[in-house]
């Protein structure tokens, strides 16, 4: 079996996200590129849809310029919301749990626990010192990891289980590191600097409005999309 590894920017033959639009009818005979399989001898196909993401759903003609009519032709079926979040929860719970354990010298639990009746005393609870630099420990943790993770094969652990993975929505190669943390960081600095609540539900709200590629804002961000990896 030939170990060559294909020319940059055609994904490998086993690459879920071969993303290639359907052949042209024969225009040159034998020797056409179209008439090859990616990466072999004589030529390759180009990315999927001809060119690389725009940050657009249209162009000229009212297509979408990278499946033709059809934005997710050659695409794998795009990762279900449901498995989304239940990939995201395991991956917070891997992240929290050493912090959990992390966070009792900075006293954490006392601040959880302690009760007063006086607003002030609590605001001075939690912007001490202490508190800063955990929240600091705490950001910088979860960002190293799903930056980490999602650069070094598109998947975090949570992915990983529930059968999903990120790439670039040009040709779904894995996410490179400027990527990988510019989706890390829109998606996770809002919920752990001041509101997670209300940022998580804009976050699967938008995944599960958005069309035709189900982005949220981190995918918009760093022009990502989620699919269901090959087994």
């Amino acid at each position: 079996m030939s170990t060559d590894q294909p020319p940059p920017g055609v994904p490998p033959e086993n690459d879920p996200f071969q993303k290639y639009p359907p052949p042209p009818p024969p225009q040159g005979g034998a020797g056409s590129p179209y008439d090859q399989p990616p990466g072999s001898a004589g030529g390759s196909l180009p990315p999927y849809g001809g060119g690389p993401y725009d940050g657009n759903h249209g162009s000229g003609g009212g297509g979408y310029g990278y499946g033709g009519d059809d934005p997710l032709a050659g695409m794998p079926p795009l990762a279900p919301l449901g498995k989304r979040f239940l990939a995201r929860l395991v991956d917070l719970l891997i992240v929290a749990i050493p912090l959990a354990i992390i966070g009792i010298p900075f006293g954490t639990y006392e601040r959880i626990t302690k009760t007063t009746d006086d607003f002030g005393d609590t605001i001075t609870e939690v912007s001490s010192g202490k508190s800063l630099v955990f929240q600091l420990i705490s950001i910088a943790v979860y960002l190293a990891y799903d930056t980490y993770m999602t650069k070094k094969n598109g998947a975090t652990v949570g992915k990983r289980l529930l059968g999903l993975r990120v790439g670039m929505l040009n040709d779904g190669s894995v996410p490179q590191t400027n990527a990988a943390l510019t989706r890390a960081a829109v998606l996770l600095l809002p919920a752990l600097i001041c509101c997670p609540c209300l940022w998580w539900i804009i976050i699967l709200v938008m995944i599960a409005v958005d069309k035709p590629y189900k982005q949220g804002l981190h995918d918009k961000a760093a022009k990502t999309v989620v699919v269901t990896a090959a087994p």
